[in-house]
């Protein structure tokens, strides 16, 4: 394998980057471990990447210097690709924009989908753009999104990097769960009319299911879409409701939307999925006022007497409710890969502060119960990253998604969970700096804010562990 070649990019951004010693001693190491590397994969101690933070845990393992089983070299070329878009056109900006609340949108899409990046885990035949060596024979995927699911694992938690969930949902969440009801379910011609134009970043997507009665209760959706006979024969759905909490929905071009087209019947029976238009006349957005990811466009949309062609019917009438169930799944990886990433973060800014801080006349790093509150971070962080990679290995040798619905119910309160600890930990590490909107420190206090939409959205975490339950009971009396 080759050898690793300097970063094309900067040091790690918010971490100390002092690597040389690192890679000494990951030169002296390469004798010992050349004979493993083509059997134990990219991420050998010789394949040490000479970029990144030298914090301890900062990094994902493979950027430890341990072995893995799961990634190549193409995965590391993918993750270099990742990273140096990040600190490009993210990191630079990202404070400002979520200062403002807003950010070029249709700018920074299309620069995402130049970069390779936007359509990465997208089907060609619609423009997207999978990375090298991503394309292979395994056998599973998340429907639309056909790539090595380590891949996606990669984008995401290199993207977290920017510490501004908001920024990501709305850039890219938005496509990531609008479109893929679209492209799995979605006849040939709703497909070919839309996608095209979103995997490239001319347009943008939402999910709109949450609701002022019902958010984590999808069966509680209100919505109603009635069928309207018109004199060609060819008929419409009125739409009526309202949506809240829709990431991205300020600027979006189209609305995924769960509503009931069948009003007799109770519960989740009843319930279709129909894309909507901005164009279409009835439609009105208002911007939410959050507690955090100020620059995700976070909306309510409410739909008055809107007429939607029946060809926008996505998917089988009567089907939306499984659709949202099966979609979830995806969602929930998604968080949950950026929770793991945003504890890292709070762990290596905590880190660098307390490395530079002294108190009572020696380095606040080198108190044993500061070093404690690393070392648990480090701890809860490393075991649920390590379930993560279990998690897209199980998806990539096939194992159906109602065989692994209940596994990330529970990898989503891990997420949540984690980087609320860890937010906290690192809060009290770094004192006074964690309250201010600056420097450093700021991200923490940012990540901070961002807790609780994590740990509500795609699933409240009590809603997480029941469902859990509920699934691995059902599926064992079967």
């Amino acid at each position: 394998m080759e050898a690793p070649s300097p970063s094309p990019f900067g040091s790690s951004s918010g971490g100390e980057n002092n690597n040389s010693n690192n890679n000494n001693n990951n030169n002296n190491n390469n004798n010992n471990n050349s004979n493993n590397n083509d059997n134990c994969g990219v991420g050998a101690p010789d394949l040490l990447s000479p970029w990144g933070s030298d914090v301890p845990f900062a990094e994902p393992p493979d950027l430890q210097g341990q072995f893995s089983p799961f990634y190549g070299a193409a995965h590391r070329k993918w993750r270099a690709l990742c990273r140096d878009f990040v600190e490009r056109e993210l990191l630079p900006h990202v404070d400002r924009w979520e200062e403002a609340g807003d950010f070029p949108a249709l700018e920074l899409r299309q620069t995402a989908y130049a970069a390779g990046i936007y359509g990465a885990m997208w089907p060609r035949e619609f423009g997207g753009t999978p990375p090298e060596g991503s394309e292979g024979p395994w056998h599973g995927s998340w429907g639309a999104i056909r790539v090595d699911p380590f891949f996606d694992l990669i984008m995401w938690d290199e993207l977290a990097r920017c510490s501004a969930g908001g920024l990501l949902a709305s850039l890219f969440g938005g496509m990531g769960i609008g479109l893929p009801p679209v492209l799995v379910y979605g006849a040939q011609h709703l497909q070919e009319r839309v996608a095209r134009d979103v995997i490239s970043g001319k347009k943008s997507f939402c999910l709109c299911i949450t609701e002022p009665s019902g958010g984590s209760d999808v069966a509680a959706v209100r919505t109603t879409a009635v069928w309207r006979e018109s004199s060609d024969g060819i008929g419409s759905w009125l739409v009526n409701g309202t949506k809240k909490w829709i990431t991205g929905g300020m600027t979006a071009d189209y609305f995924t939307v769960l509503c009931r087209t069948d009003g007799q019947k109770p519960g989740h029976k009843g319930m279709s999925m129909l894309l909507l238009e901005r164009g279409m006349p009835g439609i009105t957005v208002r911007r939410m006022k959050t507690q955090g990811w100020w620059s995700s466009q976070t909306t309510s949309v409410e739909f008055d007497n809107v007429c939607v062609p029946a060809e926008n019917l996505i998917g089988q009438q009567g089907e939306g409710f499984k659709y949202t169930m099966v979609n979830f799944n995806h969602e929930r990886f998604l968080m949950a890969a950026q929770m793991v990433r945003s504890s890292r973060i709070c762990l290596e800014e905590a880190v660098s502060f307390a490395r530079r801080r002294q108190t009572f006349g020696k380095r606040l790093i080198d108190h044993q119960v500061i070093r404690h509150k690393v070392a648990e971070m480090a701890r809860r962080i490393e075991g649920t990253h390590r379930a993560l990679e279990n998690y897209c290995f199980q998806v990539k040798c096939g194992l159906p998604d109602e065989k692994l619905s209940g596994y990330m119910a529970l990898l989503k309160v891990d997420g949540s969970k984690l980087v609320e600890f860890c937010a906290r930990e690192a809060s009290q590490v770094l004192g006074g700096q964690s309250f201010t909107r600056e420097g450093a420190a700021g991200r923490v206090e940012r990540i901070y804010r961002e807790v609780r939409v994590m740990a509500i959205g795609g699933g409240s975490e009590e809603v997480m562990l029941n469902l859990a339950m509920n699934q691995e009971t059902r599926r064992r009396r079967r």
